[in-house]
């Protein structure tokens, strides 16, 4: 097993907590309802994968694992939905073909459920 020292961990903590307000900013950059949608969706993948730690990659609010974007969301004023996205490191592999991103417009009960469960699905 991996030692880290106190200043390491302490770093850690800083880069998440940048990491964290950098995409808190980016969500509150989105034009409405995609706003909303942001905050949601950032509320439910921290709840469903706490390993996960937020940063924004490519301008957009993304969710990483071991250094290894995992999930990632993103909106325009000129797209009628919002994107929520997986990486090659999200471990959703199911045979041949699997989905990689969804439009989202709405979320309901039952979005959210999935969404919990693709991320937890993702990380694990």
């Amino acid at each position: 097993m991996k030692k880290t020292t106190l200043n390491q961990q302490k770093s850690g903590r800083a880069k998440k907590a940048n990491g964290e307000s950098a995409v808190l900013a980016k969500i509150a950059e989105m034009p409405e309802p995609y706003c909303a949608l942001g905050e949601r969706l950032h509320v439910i993948i921290k709840a469903s994968a706490p390993v996960l730690s937020p940063k924004t990659w490519y301008g957009m609010p993304a969710y990483v694992k071991e250094g290894k974007v995992v999930c990632f969301f993103r909106s325009s004023e000129t797209e009628r939905y919002m994107t929520l996205g997986f990486s090659e490191d999200a471990n959703l592999d199911e045979g041949h073909m699997w989905p990689t991103s969804f439009a989202l417009k709405e979320l309901t009960a039952a979005e959210e459920a999935k969404i919990a469960a693709l991320v937890k699905k993702a990380v694990s």
